[in-house]
């Protein structure tokens, strides 16, 4: 029979109605002929409960105990998901990661996935079995211990079943009915697409949109996982939500898909540093040896031997940057005159494979933010994004403007 993987997200297991809602539509799967492998997260909030347990109990805490902590929510709903499709003469059975088993590397809290072996669940869809309901986020590390994948690890559990049982579809339910051209909450005229292509949407992901987590959507363009993301509370259809997929699946796409942005950045400016070989190696050597996930990078023209280096980073680990900037100075490895940090600004960026293949997208971004009187910090691209950096004030507006100026309100 042919497989369908249905990932259903904390808001969409929050309760025992909610789960029974769910295996609902697992159900109305399993009378189509799918054999159906679900993917659950914890309730919601429950995570979060467990990760202040473990921090109140050792706030210094071994990341093996963590692991075993915080992924218990998820057999908790596993279980429950179980139990319901039984209940509706569904035979299922619940799965936690090391009994598939997942193997996953050592790297507790932050686990990446080596190996699904098929065969265990398999031999149960052989007996008669029709829902195999896995934990997500979890995973077994080579030392037989329990890991996790991170936050928002489902979504990837998802794919990578997905990808290793060669599923049909990969289906994520959330609380959202699909991927929006932007964030609805800024803008009433933000639209939803039907489809999208991989690499728009992993773009769209990285710069902040939440709908899905990256890791999922690189795993799912790497073995071409098809993935519909769509509300767990509409009604159920073939059709409903955003299908992900191949960009050769898209007949006629707009120049933009989207506008992004992210509201927690941080600009970092190392004035008069020494302009010479070697000097960017050193600084982003340090940043990243401190665990600073540096994003934007921008260097001044020299004069006299000397330059400036700005680069953005995530608001919360400014003080991170700055400690390994004084360490590197401190140890001579470095030299610089000062180093700011402007804590004020945001990232706003437009998305669009049909960059590759149409010109005046940058001119026209920066003519609209220069109508709007929004002056640009930092400017980088890639072939299917223009990423600024503005003053945070401006976000909103500049998300808005940008999204009428490119007509995202409406179809190809």
């Amino acid at each position: 029979m042919p497989v369908l993987v249905m990932k259903f997200g904390g808001t969409s297991v929050a309760n025992l109605d909610r789960i029974r809602r769910a295996a609902k539509r697992v159900g109305v799967e399993v009378a189509k002929g799918y054999d159906v492998i679900v993917i659950v997260s914890a309730m919601s909030g429950k995570t979060n409960e467990l990760v202040g347990w473990v921090e109140e109990t050792s706030p210094l805490f071994d990341a093996r105990e963590y692991d075993a902590v915080v992924s218990s929510g998820e057999n908790v709903t596993a279980g429950l998901m179980a139990l319901t499709l039984q209940e509706m003469d569904v035979p299922a059975r619940s799965w936690q990661g090391w009994q598939v088993p997942l193997r996953t590397t050592d790297a507790h809290a932050s686990a990446r996935i080596k190996e699904i072996p098929t065969d265990n669940i398999n031999a149960k869809f052989a007996e008669g079995m029709r829902v195999a309901v896995v934990a997500g986020f979890q995973g077994i590390g080579p030392d037989g211990r329990i890991t996790t994948l991170g936050r928002g690890g489902s979504d990837t559990t998802a794919v990578a079943f997905a990808a290793a049982f060669g599923a049909e579809r990969c289906d994520i339910y959330t609380d959202v009915d699909g991927v929006y051209t932007t964030d609805p909450r800024i803008t009433d005229k933000a639209r939803k697409l039907d489809k999208i292509a991989f690499e728009e949407m992993l773009e769209l992901a990285s710069l902040g949109a939440k709908v899905l987590q990256t890791r999922s959507v690189e795993l799912a363009m790497r073995y071409n996982v098809r993935l519909r993301v769509l509300s767990s509370f509409e009604e159920q259809s073939d059709t409903a939500g955003t299908l992900v997929c191949d960009e050769e699946d898209i007949m006629e796409s707009k120049v933009v898909a989207g506008v992004a942005y992210s509201r927690d950045e941080a600009k970092m400016t190392l004035l008069s540093v020494a302009d010479r070989p070697g000097i960017a190696s050193t600084i982003f050597t340090a940043l990243s040896e401190a665990g600073v996930n540096v994003d934007m990078i921008v260097q001044n023209i020299s004069e006299e031997g000397r330059t400036d280096m700005t680069f953005s980073c995530p608001i919360n680990q400014v003080a991170r940057a700055e400690q390994a900037m004084d360490e590197a100075r401190n140890a001579g490895a470095l030299n610089f005159a000062e180093l700011l940090a402007d804590k004020d600004v945001a990232k706003v960026s437009v998305v669009g494979i049909g960059m590759r293949s149409h010109t005046g997208v940058a001119a026209k971004m920066f003519r609209v933010l220069s109508t709007e009187g929004i002056n640009i910090k930092v400017i980088t691209t890639s072939e299917i994004k223009i990423s600024v950096l503005i003053d945070r004030k401006y976000m909103e507006l500049a998300v808005q403007a940008l999204h009428d100026a490119f007509e995202l309100d409406k179809a190809a």
